[in-house]
């Protein structure tokens, strides 16, 4: 195989592999979103708990004042009961006082609605505390592991650009420039291998002298395929090619 042929078969190798840690990098910011979403939540649901308690305890005040207003009027009426003159007076003054006392009764209701509201809160203050604490222990492993796996794939895209310098610096500026353009029309794969007389990516047969051209060992040709103008290369079967195999199977058989 033509020498500079070699040298784009491993810049593609390291191409399709960089793209697969771009595309894992891509994910940890979500992944991330979505472990601080989880505590999040439950974080508003104790905020929300807390506000609703708070909200209780106000309206218990209130009624507990109102309580108090409705017994000082009663006693301000009983009061009174004592230097009216006419049974008429007396008779609306006994009246005020029974809608005091009404007013009482329904105001020591709402009071005792409000004290079993507040323990009720108490008690689902305390779960979603303790559910918090959990969310946020399982949290902060997943956190660990994620920025692990992330720092993990940065290394590995730092060692995969380092490579990708390496191979460049031995192809011709123009093809490398013909490379990324085909490259970039077939999502990363400019390559294709010749099996079974077909371009490996697309499936279009190659005409027989074109093999025959590349299959031999003094041609320098460069040969595409004429249906998706991938770069063609051909390995002949006793011919150890790992990096090759690398690239040709990411390059199997996919949109033209």
């Amino acid at each position: 195989m033509d020498k500079v042929l070699q040298r784009l078969l491993e810049l593609q190798s390291v191409d399709v592999r960089l793209s697969d840690v771009s595309t894992r990098l891509a994910r940890f910011p979500k992944k991330l979103a979505e472990v601080d979403g989880r505590v999040a939540a439950a974080k508003a649901d104790v905020d929300v708990t807390k506000a609703s308690q708070l909200t209780a305890i106000k309206d218990r005040k209130k009624y507990e004042l109102d309580v108090e207003q409705w017994k000082e009027r009663v006693r301000k009426y009983k009061d009174q009961t004592s230097q009216v003159k006419t049974n008429e007076a007396y008779r609306a003054l006994q009246h005020e006082i029974q809608m005091a006392e009404d007013e009482i009764a329904k105001a020591e209701d709402r009071l005792l609605e409000q004290m079993v509201a507040g323990e009720e809160y108490d008690r689902r203050i305390k779960a979603s505390e303790k559910t918090l604490k959990e969310v946020e222990a399982v949290a902060g492993a997943e956190r660990s592991k994620i920025e692990t796996e992330k720092s993990k794939a940065e290394k590995e895209q730092a060692q995969l650009n380092s490579e990708r310098e390496t191979a460049i610096a031995e192809i011709p500026e123009n093809l490398l420039d013909h490379y990324t353009r085909i490259a970039k029309k077939h999502n990363g794969i400019a390559l294709a291998e010749v099996r079974d007389e077909k371009c490996s990516a697309c499936g279009m047969m190659i005409r027989p002298h074109v093999i025959q051209e590349m299959r031999r060992s003094d041609n320098d040709e460069m040969y595409h395929c004429e249906t998706c103008t991938r770069i063609l290369y051909y390995i002949e079967a006793s011919t150890s090619a790992a990096p090759a195999a690398a690239s040709a199977s990411a390059s199997s058989p996919s949109e033209i």
